[in-house]
């Protein structure tokens, strides 16, 4: 996927702000997003769910995905074959191997599905409107290209900007929650 300056340049200017969160107001941020979560009846509802295991100062999933296999939800995490990517499904942390870009990732056996009821997506910003910056490899826009479902991102605060420039390949996020609010985007 192509990428224009100005996205690269925001893209390190959020990853900058995002990196200088302490660890402790991460696992603060990311507790109070992981109850947000539970309020949004899409996800509750949901029995195949979409989840990522977090690199550096990502919103922390680990605690979501274990409470989810708790409740006997069916969770899939991503996993990069080659230019695409597919959703695994796993029955603990003991399913997932270091994968691409040291990203941890469903073992070979895990079944796949892609027709999945939500997906939550890494972020690394975010317009009010949905406009999600990623980290410029395209995964998973031309995953919600293909497999049309209900997404939700979870993201701090600070990493919600006014615009982000979008390309014709950008899918816009139906949900985003952050530590001190939730709300559908203003599509």
């Amino acid at each position: 996927m192509e990428d224009n300056s100005k996205k690269n340049s925001l893209r390190e200017l959020l990853l900058e702000r995002r990196d200088n969160t302490s660890s402790d107001l991460l696992k603060i941020a990311s507790k109070k997003i992981q109850k947000r979560i539970n309020k949004v009846y899409a996800f509750k509802d949901a029995q195949k769910i979409g989840l990522y295991y977090p690199i550096g100062s990502e919103i922390l999933t680990q605690d979501i995905i274990q409470e989810l296999i708790s409740k006997g939800k069916e969770v899939f995490l991503p996993k990069v074959i080659g230019k695409n990517m597919e959703f695994r499904k796993i029955e603990d942390f003991g399913s997932l191997e270091m994968g691409n870009f040291d990203i941890m990732e469903p073992k070979e056996y895990c079944e796949v599905n892609n027709n999945l009821d939500i997906i939550v997506v890494p972020t690394v910003g975010i317009s009010p409107a949905g406009v999600r910056l990623g980290y410029g490899h395209g995964f998973y826009d031309k995953f919600l290209a293909k497999n049309k479902t209900l997404t939700i991102s979870l993201t701090l605060e600070k990493q919600i900007i006014k615009n982000i420039p979008k390309s014709k390949y950008d899918i816009n996020i139906d949900w985003i929650i952050t530590e001190d609010r939730m709300f559908q985007s203003e599509k």
